[in-house]
């Protein structure tokens, strides 16, 4: 027998996601966001996710369209229902699943938006610069630092366990999505800002502790609910270093020095595959996109300074 209420569809295949697939937290969020959507949609229309029919579906997408929603917004929110309801077919809450043949809009393929090496060198220095206090400086530089080596997402970089760090270590053990581990080596300087702040952290932490709190497991922790310095306050807190480096904040995000990781050692001989690695990309294909940024930085270059192309020689 399927839930009565669109929430119970909802949370239990939220449920199983989690249970069966391992979901991370943030997709699964994104899961109830979108068909929390859908099913206001279907409410409207006077339906539910029981009986919904393809061209119900079908109308939805293009209500989402009508609404000026980005294409891979609307590609995910169909990739949501595609997957409960394929969920509410195996469980039986359904004897027919009507997404099958619905085909979701093309994802045009963007390439991303990276920083330059002297972008990234200036929020480095800057890193090192700001902050209230020492500890501050040393926390924030040695984010930005580990950041930038490694490649992590920020939300592998925020929650990173102080275990990890232990002991001047040349890789560092990351949970990345779906629960999936892999290890992502620091360059010398990284380990350098790593260690530095190390001790101001455990010295703070001992004085707290003398205090009755208890000691954190995280490399960057925080008074807050979640125990750690939160993704929000990183992103505010890199679109000051921004600033303070010169560089203009509309273009600095965490993602962004992910792919400036990527797109650099690409463009130093670095292997496909191994960035692949690094990065965490289940199928090399997500990385082969690197390749294409560097095309076209190559064909800037050539445009912006080979000689022929002050006469409309070079296209």
């Amino acid at each position: 027998m399927s839930p009565r209420s669109p929430d119970l569809w909802i949370s239990a295949f939220l449920e199983a996601q989690a249970a069966e697939l391992d979901a991370s937290q943030n997709t699964l969020l994104a899961y109830g966001r979108d068909l929390k959507d859908f099913s206001g949609y279907l409410d409207r229309m006077g339906e539910d996710f029981g009986g919904a029919d393809r061209a119900t579906v079908e109308a939805y997408l293009i209500d989402c369209e009508a609404q000026g929603l980005a294409v891979s917004t609307r590609a995910r929110r169909l990739s949501a229902i595609k997957q409960i309801y394929r969920f509410a077919f195996e469980e039986g809450w359904r004897t027919d699943n009507p997404t099958l043949r619905i085909t979701g809009p093309g994802k045009a393929r963007r390439l991303p938006k990276t920083l330059s090496e002297d972008d990234v060198e200036r929020l480095l220095n800057a890193a090192r610069q700001h902050g209230r206090t020492d500890a501050d400086r040393l926390r924030n530089a040695c984010m930005m630092e580990v950041l930038y080596a490694t490649g992590m997402r920020v939300s592998e970089l925020v929650t990173l366990p102080v275990s990890a760090a232990r002991g001047d270590p040349r890789m560092l053990l990351v949970m990345g999505k779906g629960g999936k581990e892999r290890m992502v080596p620091l360059s010398p300087p990284a380990r350098a800002a790593l260690a530095a702040w190390l001790d101001v952290r455990d010295a703070a932490e001992d004085a707290a502790r003398s205090k009755g709190a208890k000691p954190s497991r995280f490399l960057f922790p925080s008074t807050g609910k979640d125990g750690h310095l939160t993704r929000h306050r990183f992103h505010g807190l890199i679109k000051d270093i921004a600033v303070a480096a010169g560089v203009s904040p509309e273009t600095v995000t965490p993602h962004r020095l992910r792919h400036a990781f990527a797109t650099h050692l690409l463009a130093h001989g670095a292997d496909l595959r191994a960035i692949q690695t690094l990065l965490g990309h289940a199928d090399v294909s997500t990385t082969e996109i690197y390749t294409h940024v560097l095309d076209e930085r190559l064909k800037e270059l050539v445009l912006s300074h080979h000689p022929l192309a002050k006469k409309g020689g070079v296209t």
